[in-house]
């Protein structure tokens, strides 16, 4: 007994902690959220109809008068997309409230829509519970048409029209509150600019504990707050967290970029990070924007960054000027979760073996993989701080990393309740993961391996077949070329390639291109077109290249002179076959 005692202690202070140590842990509440993994955002507003992203305040109440609006079918859309609830924008800046508050004319009440009789929160509190999927509500703390933003009064008034949502719609599970505090308004007339500390303002505490009064079950998302809410923002609303995502934060202080995006590893309170991004460029629904939904890569990318690596999705579906998902994007978020289900439904069968050193998967003959999930029971806490995954190939020991990292050789870290790691196809008959260094006994719950399809396909209706599994990676900058790679997953002709410019900064927009491509992984590269981005800079919107075909497994686009910066930003690019 004293031997097996030594070498537990030696494997313990080898990993760097003990397993009694006191850390930050999920609540019960958290824990369902997390588990939920993938949830929606619904955004509508008079900015449908004003076609803005934030409305002024002083828009007219009569532009709301959907001749189509269909909660039953927003949910199934959401529900078809593999969402499990629904955060609904009830009053976003404006202003204007989406069901009939008592404490303001400015809302449904007001419009022609239903007479005046319609309460669109309550038709979709309705829906979801029809339809099995959960209901939560985003009100917005800036008011750019209330009168007394900015003075006490107001702070009554938000906790007013916060106590109708969570009394009068049922059980929600989640609040969300935005961060966007202060500025120009119409504010009940006066034309003006007003301003707030957002770390006194709205005192937090007390409306926290409203909240825990009358929806004990939900959780709290708030932006720098002077409480901390149960989730935090992730510094982007690109659809990505960091490759190291640590659940936790300081209980007091401010949160900066850093801490969003990684976590802080030593923090004191459990604060996941849940990834927000739309379907589209924008959170409400533009006709502009209807050839911009998302590609399946795309979302695939964001899965893979967001719940693949600790953290939960929450996806915005726009509802267009008719009150319905448009077309397109239902269309997407149904093909995206028949992919997710496509690849995740079905792990390899392996024999597996869990430990807190070295985990291990064992086939019976030789398996291509591409694709590694690994979890840890987050009930004890987030203990891994670094690991390593290998592959037997040939007889030995082949260390893998990770395709769609940013920094694909520097050394994997953090799980958490679930690390997705993407591998080139590879065959094996072992698959190996080694802690390296952790804070605590680490407690793996979960290891599967599975194979994704090398080419997937959208179906446009043109008829084009979209390469949709890329690879994308960044070497060093170079000057005064930037360049980045595209691995295609397999050889193909490529005929068309699109590319849309990152829609959150004009920064690293590429002024012109050259496009390139190589079947021997680099050696060798043929031109595939060259030229100029025309007016990317003011309008941002799907550049389009026709190219000479050529066949390859890897495209590199080339471009001398970019806005700013030291790299190409982007949204999304597709390839056509």
């Amino acid at each position: 007994m004293r031997s097996y005692l030594l070498v537990i202690c030696c494997l313990v202070g080898a990993l760097g902690g003990t397993h009694g140590q006191t850390a930050p842990t999920p609540t019960k509440h958290q824990l369902a959220l997390q588990d939920m993994e993938m949830y929606a955002f619904i955004h509508y507003s008079l900015n449908t109809y004003t076609d803005q992203e934030w409305g002024y305040g002083n828009e007219d109440v009569k532009l709301f008068n959907p001749s189509k609006l269909d909660c039953r079918q927003w949910v199934r859309t959401c529900k078809n997309a593999g969402m499990k609830g629904i955060i609904f924008t009830a009053k976003h800046h404006c202003g204007f409230c989406m069901w009939p508050s008592a404490y303001t004319d400015y809302s449904v009440k007001s419009a022609p829509w239903k007479s005046g009789k319609g309460d669109v929160v309550r038709e979709l509190a309705d829906a979801c519970r029809e339809y099995g999927l959960k209901f939560a509500v985003y009100l917005s703390p800036w008011d750019r048409n209330h009168p007394e933003y900015g003075r006490p009064a107001y702070v009554t008034y938000f906790r007013n029209q916060l106590r109708e949502l969570l009394t009068n719609y049922g059980e929600v599970f989640e609040v969300w509150f935005d961060g966007a505090n202060g500025g120009n308004g119409w504010y009940g007339g006066a034309d003006e600019t007003r301003t707030i500390d957002r770390l006194t303002y709205y005192q937090w505490g007390d409306t926290y504990k409203m909240i825990r009064e009358l929806q004990p079950h939900c959780v709290i998302w708030n932006d720098g707050a002077d409480r901390r809410g149960d989730l935090r923002w992730v510094g982007t609303e690109a659809g990505n967290i960091g490759e190291t995502n640590w659940s936790m934060l300081n209980s007091t202080g401010d949160v900066t970029w850093p801490m969003l995006h990684y976590g802080v590893e030593n923090g004191d309170v459990w604060c996941p990070g849940e990834t927000n991004t739309s379907i589209r460029p924008g959170w409400f629904y533009h006709d502009s924007e209807n050839g911009h939904v998302k590609s399946l890569s795309k979302l695939m990318d964001t899965y893979y960054k967001s719940v693949g690596r600790n953290s939960t999705l929450l996806l915005n579906f726009p509802i267009d000027k008719d009150g319905l998902i448009h077309a397109e994007d239902s269309i997407r978020g149904a093909v995206f979760y028949q992919m997710v289900r496509k690849i995740f439904d079905h792990p390899l069968k392996a024999k597996r073996k869990l430990s807190p050193t070295v985990s291990t998967l064992t086939f019976k003959r030789p398996t291509a993989f591409n694709r590694l999930m690994v979890g840890e029971d987050i009930r004890q806490g987030q203990r891994v701080k670094k690991f390593k995954v290998e592959a037997l190939i040939g007889g030995k020991w082949t260390e893998l990393h990770d395709i769609i990292s940013e920094e694909p050789q520097r050394s994997m870290t953090t799980i958490g309740r679930k690390r997705i790691l993407c591998f080139p196809t590879t065959e094996t008959t072992q698959i190996r993961l080694t802690i390296l260094d952790s804070k605590a006994t680490p407690v793996i719950a979960a290891m599967n391996a599975y194979l994704a399809p090398d080419i997937d396909a959208d179906t446009p209706e043109n008829g084009e077949k979209l390469s949709s599994n890329y690879n994308i990676f960044f070497p060093g900058s170079g000057s005064p070329v930037q360049s980045m790679y595209i691995g295609l997953g397999k050889q193909m002709t490529v005929r068309k390639f699109r590319f849309l410019p990152s829609q959150d900064t004009k920064e690293g927009m590429p002024l012109d291109y050259m496009l390139s491509i190589s079947s021997d992984d680099g050696k060798t590269w043929t031109v595939l077109a060259h030229g100029e981005f025309s007016n990317i800079v003011n309008n941002p919107i799907w550049q389009t290249v026709n190219c000479t075909p050529g066949t390859g497994s890897l495209l590199k686009l080339d471009c001398s002179r970019i806005t700013s910066g030291n790299r190409i930003f982007y949204a999304d690019l597709e390839v056509v076959e």
